[in-house]
Formats: C-alpha cells, structure tokens, sequence
C-alpha cells in the first residue's frame, strides 16, 4: 500500500453555537485544533422543523384552496348527487 495515502485521523474539540463542547476524531485539522460551529441542530431551521413547518402548512393550503377541505371529510357537498 502507498504512504500517505491517508489523512491523518486525530481528535479535535467542536465547539457548539450554544458553547457546549465535545471531543471527537476527525480529519479536520490538527490534533487538538478547535472548531467552532456557526450553524449547528440548535439553531438551523432544517433541524428544528421551521422551515418544513412552513413549506408543509404552505402546501396544506394550497391543496386545501384547490380540493376545499377534503382531508377533513367536510368537501361542502350536502349529499345530492351531481
């Protein structure tokens, strides 16, 4: 097998938005270098339901405007028959 093939796999320390930390390996770096996160689970929307929240009470209405409300079994027909 060649030399140097590989990175170095060593720890580093991540430093979360909130300031917790923890220690992990990676290839990231230098041993013992620390990373600071500027978007982590704590404050991304994509993690924290906000922006699929939106997209998904956006679709529910459009589907709603086109279809009235059919999920909810009130489609506004009174029982005749077209």
């Amino acid at each position: 097998m060649k030399a140097d093939t590989h990175p170095h796999y060593h720890e580093i320390t991540v430093v979360m938005t909130d300031g917790t930390e923890y220690k992990t390996h990676s290839t990231w770096g230098k041993e013992g270098d620390v990373l600071k996160l500027d978007v982590d689970p704590l404050t991304h929307p994509a993690w924290q339901g906000g922006t699929g929240k939106v997209v998904e009470r956006g679709q529910l209405s459009k589907f709603e405007s086109r279809y009235g409300s059919f999920l909810s079994g009130d489609n506004g027909s009174s029982g005749e028959k077209k």
